[in-house]
């Protein structure tokens, strides 16, 4: 019997015991609280259900590959009405009927699952965006302790991006956090941080989000940075203990295979551990499958026929390695700037997702130096040393005299300038000579009108200019401030701020990514049109508008 089952009949069970109106609303939370604690015990130890391609096969590639939905995403969320196996069965009956119409047959078969949501909210004339963020915080808050279809079941309430995405995705929720903590809100970044040791207990790694098919793929590893924000407010000695072991396997997920690497001398790679020159083990991205993303199944297809390199397999994995690494995509992961088919995210070590993991081994150091642990808390002391010494080795760039990824194939910086290279200063590992050199590049190359261009390479691709993106914009103006560069980072700010306040004033809307070649531009470009909500636009708009306006006063 599945999880959801069970906590479906105990639900009734304990509505039936008790019926009286006075009891309902103690009932209510008594039952919510049982359920929660039923889906973070027994639904760790009860099996997932399988990714979509799994489960219905043929159907599956042929609703993805004749395009029934323009967005490839559609179909994959959609909720079967019978068992797979029932499914597969009639549609291998029907499909040979010459008059057979694939559309009606999944319209009838499936549904798509809208959450039960408060009434639909619209900003007044009056609304100020950092109201207007306020209030989005319950229209995103959803609640999912049943498994439908490649969603996957969470104890705890947790809030989306918005529009498409109806899932926790990772590295959105830190930005995501933020907001929330401005807010006050505390308890729902609680439960999303238990969410998030409930998926690592499950599946070993933190996936892309609770779907089925994000399973074989994380994104960029932020979780010990919401342990330090919790910490903030809990306390740090409970609540690194807390979540001491989440971050152990985290890091397990991430070195899986070093040992491996170090002893066996011709294998310079293995996952997502990359054995250096100097025999220090850096990250790149990755995915555990060597097929095209089942969520955008048909472009990867056209991607890999289009591409000259006959390794179509490894096309794949590259593809789902630059999901991974959130920038989906990026001339940051391709030989030509202008083609996505040149893509080799596999052999870059990203100077971003390095200093992340620097951060994860620090936070674990001082995790163990709170628990008396001194011996473990040096090993991961000297490990993150080791580490920021192999990045600032490797990734500097003294021609460019900024910091970018390293193409460990060719042994040599890729030489694409992009604002990962604010990473260093975001971690404190840069020299102030170093930070002095990336500030003025940053200024020089990078800033605009509504803010900052991501890359200096207009392609089209999302992650590249004339976008500008939310995460990336907290990332440097923390990191400018870690060296001292406050003017400029109040530059980046303000203006950052002010394209987000043209688009809500012209659109009543938040979105996911702006144009900043001017203040006051819609962005666009990538896999799916532009998407309203938005998640981490919302919680890096509060925190920094929270404190604009504290200097204001």
């Amino acid at each position: 019997m599945y999880a959801s089952h069970l906590i479906f009949i105990l639900g009734i069970m304990l509505h039936k015991l008790f019926r009286k109106p006075k009891q309902l609303q103690k009932l209510d939370k008594s039952a919510d609280r049982v359920k929660t604690a039923l889906v973070a015990t027994a639904g760790t130890l009860m099996p997932t259900d399988k990714s979509p391609d799994e489960l219905y096969g043929d159907l599956f590639h042929e609703v993805q590959r004749r395009g029934v939905y323009s967005d490839g995403k559609t179909f994959v969320d959609m909720v079967p009405r019978k068992r797979a196996r029932e499914l597969k069965k009639e549609y291998n009956l029907e499909s040979k009927d010459p008059d057979f119409n694939l559309s009606e047959f999944v319209n009838r078969h499936f549904y798509t699952y809208s959450p039960r949501k408060r009434k639909e909210y619209v900003p007044s004339e009056s609304t100020t965006p950092r109201e207007h963020v306020t209030s989005l915080w319950s229209v995103l808050e959803r609640r999912n302790r049943k498994t439908r279809g490649s969603l996957i079941p969470l104890p705890h309430s947790y809030v989306v991006p918005g529009g498409r995405f109806e899932e926790q995705f990772y590295w959105d929720t830190y930005f995501i956090m933020l907001g929330l903590a401005a807010d006050g809100k505390w308890a729902l970044i609680n439960g999303m941080m238990k969410n998030y040791a409930f998926m690592l207990r499950k599946f070993g790694l933190i996936p892309t989000a609770n779907r089925t098919y994000f399973l074989s793929r994380s994104q960029p590893p932020f979780f010990a940075y919401m342990v330090r924000l919790l910490a903030s407010h809990r306390g740090r000695t409970r609540t690194y203990a807390e979540y001491l072991p989440s971050m152990l396997l985290e890091y397990r997920f991430w070195m899986k295979g070093r040992r491996a690497v170090k002893e066996h001398h011709g294998a310079r790679q293995y996952a997502r551990v990359v054995q250096m020159p100097n025999g220090v083990i850096l990250n790149r991205y990755f995915d555990n499958k060597a097929t095209p993303r089942q969520e955008t199944l048909q472009l990867d297809m056209e991607t890999a026929e289009r591409s000259r390199i006959q390794d179509k397999e490894k096309i794949f994995v590259d593809l789902r390695a630059g999901a991974e690494s959130g920038w989906d995509f990026s001339s940051r992961w391709f030989s030509d700037p202008a083609d996505i088919q040149t893509i080799h995210t596999t052999d870059i070590v990203p100077v971003d997702l390095n200093c992340l993991l620097y951060q994860l081994e620090r936070t674990l150091g001082e995790a163990y130096t709170l628990l008396k642990q001194p011996l473990l808390a040096k090993r991961h002391f000297k490990a993150a040393e080791q580490r920021a010494a192999t990045i600032l080795k490797y990734c500097w760039d003294p021609h460019e005299r900024f910091f970018t990824d390293y193409d460990f194939r060719k042994g040599m910086v890729t030489g694409k300038l992009t604002l990962a290279a604010v990473f260093p200063l975001f971690v404190r590992i840069a020299s102030s000579e170093q930070a002095e050199m990336v500030a003025r590049r940053i200024e020089k190359d990078f800033l605009r009108e509504g803010g900052l261009v991501t890359t200096l390479e207009d392609n089209g691709q999302q992650w590249d200019a004339p976008n500008g993106w939310a995460p990336l914009h907290y990332i440097v103006i923390q990191g400018l401030r870690e060296y001292g560069y406050h003017t400029l980072a109040r530059t980046i700010r303000d203006r950052w701020l002010e394209s987000n306040e043209k688009i809500f004033a012209s659109e009543r809307r938040m979105i996911e990514k702006y144009d900043v070649s001017t203040a006051g531009k819609l962005g666009g470009g990538g896999e799916y049109p532009l998407q309203d909500g938005f998640g981490w636009t919302n919680g890096v708009y509060a925190v920094l508008k929270d404190e604009q306006e504290k200097s204001m006063q």
